[in-house]
């Protein structure tokens, strides 16, 4: 084998190996470093890096070590003061919003409306791009095929998903087969798959070459109102009203482990980046962190006073947060379950948070008609974001945060 080239990832830190096997064939290899820090010792790291890797030879340890320190100062601009301002109004829908998301770039972001589309928008302009028009109900989920942003899919209470070119508007297919509302949807990490959660208790999986329905996941007796695929796109999740998380194999569309022991319905679900670990909120003001592996409860995280409406992991893993109905988020040490932080300020009930890519940070959209950026270690309030005149539903860091 014959290494080609080096490619860096910044969230969460990793380098990536470009090589070419005996036979010419080219692959991929990713090593994680989810543990670099500003403060690592750089020639630990890069002499582990070069011990552990049999592509990589001594004479690479300069580029090794060049690659390293530029992980390492990409952190450090995650601990500089950001002062956010308002820098559009964006007045383009006729009913309210139902979510947004950015590309990986963050130059675009999309926005779904009661209002049955899906705008396309420039970040930096506030230009609308595109409208995406085809639905007959609420469009009420959608996202970007990450990294690669060409493509969206976008989710409707009329019963379809809808994947679009992102450049052009184009309708690729209408993905029809559940009986009742989409309420949730995501793009596989590799782009090939679309996976659609309804309120029919089904979840439903899409070749996205085709438009083609893969697998249909059956065994939920409620609601699916969230899922996520792990990291390498061959496990999906999904989290339903009937209390329990489900673990699919997404070649065979069959149920791997079902995750029992919350006390009502699930509001929100994730992987962690080495998909090793999930999260599951519940409307029990609990959340559980599960081993994927054996589908065993590792740790219940209490504290909260009313329903978790919304989990999330950082972006290498170590931290978690949760957002409650009670007004507060609290950050949790993923391996201990300890609490960091306790993020209090909002007069209403949070929906959605979000870490920034580099951990330190977090993002609360509130039904007080405001956003709070936090320091996630301190939990300080760094600067409440004001100007909507309703509740806030959604919120997102960029990917430079």
């Amino acid at each position: 084998m014959k290494l080609k080239r080096f490619l860096v990832r910044y969230f969460p830190p990793g380098i990536i190996l470009e090589y070419e096997t005996s036979a010419g064939e080219a692959l991929t290899k990713t090593i994680d470093l989810l543990d670099l820090t500003p403060e690592s010792d750089i020639e630990v790291e890069v002499n582990r890096v070069v011990r552990q890797e049999p592509l990589i030879s001594e004479n690479k340890k300069p580029q090794v070590r060049k690659l390293l320190r530029r992980l390492m100062d990409k952190q450090l601009e995650g601990r500089e003061e950001h002062n956010y301002y308002l820098f559009k109004i964006l007045r383009a829908h006729i009913l309210p919003l139902t979510n947004c998301a950015f590309n990986k770039s963050g130059d675009r972001f999309i926005t779904g409306s009661y209002d049955r589309t899906c705008k396309v928008w420039n970040t930096m302009t506030g230009e609308e791009q595109l409208s995406l028009e085809g639905h007959k109900n609420v469009v009420y989920a959608i996202a970007f095929n990450n990294p690669f942003g060409d493509k969206i899919v976008t989710g409707s209470f009329d019963k379809t998903a809808m994947l679009w070119d992102s450049h052009t508007g184009e309708r690729y297919y209408t993905l029809r087969g559940h009986q009742t509302e989409i309420v949730c949807l995501a793009f596989s990490p590799q782009g090939d798959i679309i996976a659609t959660g309804s309120m029919d208790s089904t979840a439903k999986l899409w070749d996205v070459e085709t438009g083609q329905e893969l697998h249909t996941l059956v065994g939920h007796s409620a609601e699916i109102v969230s899922l996520c695929f792990n990291s390498t796109g061959d496990k999906i999740i999904t989290g339903s009203f009937d209390h329990t998380v489900r673990v699919w194999d997404v070649r065979s569309g069959q149920c791997i482990h079902t995750l029992a022991s919350h006390r009502g319905e699930i509001s929100s679900c994730q992987f962690d980046f080495s998909g090793d670990v999930c999260i599951s909120g519940s409307i029990d003001r609990t959340c559980k962190i599960w081993d994927v592996k054996s589908g065993q409860c590792i740790n219940t995280l209490r504290g909260h006073s009313d329903e978790i409406l919304d989990v999330s992991f950082s972006t290498n893993g170590r931290k978690l947060i949760t957002a409650s109905a009670d007004g507060s988020a609290r950050v949790y040490n993923t391996m201990t379950g300890a609490h960091i932080s306790s993020l209090m300020g909002h007069e209403g009930e949070i929906s959605k948070v979000s870490f920034n890519p580099h951990g330190n940070r977090a993002i609360t959209a509130s039904s007080d008609k405001t956003c709070r950026l936090w320091d996630v270690d301190s939990g300080d309030c760094l600067q409440t974001l004001e100007g909507h005149i309703d509740e806030i539903f959604s919120c997102a860091f960029n990917y430079e945060g």
